[in-house]
């Protein structure tokens, strides 16, 4: 009688492993180059930071969204760090991200130099956005809509015309979908720790007595290059780059502004004085090797010709003293 001896291996399962661990690995026999330059484009993709905007300044507007806040936290308080600040509400034209200041810079120069074409197409028209009703996405955003009309074809011209601009500069990294303006007014992802407490969704029971409501006209006065990140303004408004105005009443520069325009013009006036204070006194003699500096004019030159266009009295004597000191 013959006898077997049957062993019995254990099975492993580390080729599974490792093909998993290939599959999943950048650079592994499981990736072609395609596949691993996807994965690196995927990683390097950048969050947007900066957008290009309509800003709301129709007061009628920002009541009524305001009304209709105060009426969903009352009916729900837990939302009160879901909506959207009054003062910042706009309409969204396109969103973009910008690596740094010189891309800033390139931004705000399309922008700027996209505005004969914006002129060129309203016609010398004013754009007007009427607003009315309210609606959601997945009932995570709600938003007041848009009403129909031509100024709706006129809108998505404007935001096609920006996104074709800033494209061609290698300035555009956002969606290219469908253009569908809206006006936010809530929406969960500005406070995630609502999913903890069990709100995932926002029923339109809570803004269903607003649903047919018109909210008021907003006239296009402008269009902002706004960043994300950095200190909003002192009236409550994103920080804003640069601006381009489309018509209708020009709106108030902001405190940031006038003091930048107000440093610049100061610095100006600084560097004309220095400069015409280094030409005179090279012409009077001057120079690194001189012992003393005169200050711009000749104050002996001033006092002969006060002397000589007015009468010696008391009175011109003290203008004289008062000029050399």
């Amino acid at each position: 009688m013959i006898m077997y001896t049957i062993h019995i291996l254990p099975v492993t399962n580390t080729d599974t492993k490792q093909k998993k661990r290939k599959r999943g690995e950048i650079g592994g026999r499981g990736d072609s180059e395609e596949d691993v330059g996807k994965k690196k484009k995927k990683k390097e993709s950048k969050r947007p930071n900066y957008f290009v905007s309509i800003p709301i300044t129709n007061q009628q507007i920002s009541s009524a969204v305001a009304e209709v806040q105060q009426a969903m936290l009352q009916q729900e308080p837990k939302l009160s760090k879901a909506m959207i600040p009054v003062p910042t509400l706009h309409i969204t034209l396109l969103v973009t991200h910008l690596a740094n200041q010189e891309q800033v810079d390139q931004a705000a120069a399309v922008l700027a130099g996209v505005e004969p074409s914006l002129a060129e197409l309203l016609g010398g028209r004013g754009l007007v956005l009427p607003f009315s009703g309210i609606g959601h996405f997945r009932k995570e955003v709600v938003f007041i809509g848009l009403a129909p009309g031509e100024h709706r074809h006129t809108l998505d011209s404007l935001a096609e015309l920006l996104r074709c601009h800033f494209e061609e500069q290698g300035l555009f990294q956002g969606d290219v979908g469908g253009f569908e303006p809206h006006l936010t007014i809530m929406k969960l992802s500005r406070a995630p720790k609502l999913r903890s407490q069990g709100i995932k969704r926002v029923e339109p029971s809570l803004y269903s007595d607003y649903t047919d409501r018109f909210f008021g006209d907003q006239p296009v006065e402008r269009v902002d290059l706004c960043s994300m990140l950095k200190k909003k303004r002192q009236d409550g408004y994103y920080h804003t780059d640069s601006s381009v105005q489309l018509g209708g009443r020009r709106s108030e520069p902001d405190e940031a502004e006038l003091l930048k325009v107000s440093k610049r013009l100061v610095d100006d006036a600084v560097n004309r004085a220095l400069q015409q204070y280094k030409q005179e006194t090279l012409q009077n003699g001057g120079g690194p090797n001189a012992t003393a500096t005169q200050p711009p004019g000749n104050a002996e030159d001033t006092k002969q010709t006060l002397h000589r266009t007015s009468p010696p009295t008391a009175g011109s004597d003290i203008t004289a003293s008062r000029d050399r000191d």
